[in-house]
């Protein structure tokens, strides 16, 4: 069952969903303001980080075994956005991260968790921009903001910058109480994946 905006509502103010800070307004109120919250979904925004891989003469075996995100890390240029943004050229390929973290805590009264689908947005890929192109799944016990997967298809550079809606996380409920199996990227912090304390 896919959660309806006042079911998003009532998950957050129950504290079995987390988005922190907590997209605003919950409804719509003014004309011309945005309410990121559409009947079965809400807005994700662009964290201030994005890392641009670098090109290079090697090739990633992905059978091998390793740590992604230090091969992520290790290979890839590091900026921090500012309020003139980020210019991401046709096809260009960046990871991003969200601004909000997103807690997906296990509940086990009721046996009904939920898990989530980060999506891109149409207004984004009108224009060319994927973004969250693959592996959209936020499973049970997520606690962490998002990765971003983000390239521009279009003919246009596009301006990236902080606090641009950039994606839309659907919510799900799982029946029946998940045995944990935490993804490796569990308290990432910065678009690869790393884990910092």
């Amino acid at each position: 069952m896919i959660l309806s905006n006042t079911e998003l509502h009532k998950a957050l103010d129950e504290g079995r969903l987390v988005i922190d800070p907590e997209p605003r307004p919950r409804l719509p109120q003014v004309k011309g303001v945005h309410c990121p919250f559409d009947t079965h979904s809400v807005d994700l925004t662009l964290g201030d980080a994005i890392q641009e891989p670098i090109s290079g003469k090697f090739s990633i075996d992905l059978l091998q075994p390793g740590d992604i995100a230090e091969t992520i890390a290790r290979n890839s240029t590091s900026h921090t956005l500012t309020p003139q943004g980020y210019k991401l050229e046709p096809s260009h390929f960046v990871l991003g991260i969200t601004r909000e973290s997103i807690g997906l805590p296990i509940q086990k009264e009721p046996d009904r968790s939920l898990a989530a689908r980060i999506e891109g947005k149409s207004s984004r890929a009108r224009f060319g921009v994927l973004v969250h192109f693959t592996a959209p799944t936020v499973h049970p016990n997520w606690k962490g903001p998002l990765t971003l997967e983000i390239i521009n298809l279009g003919k246009w550079a596009i301006m990236l910058t902080p606090g641009m809606a950039i994606a839309q996380l659907i919510v799900e409920e799982v029946r029946g109480i998940p045995v944990r199996n935490d993804s490796q990227f569990q308290g990432q912090k910065v678009p690869a994946g790393v884990v910092t304390s």
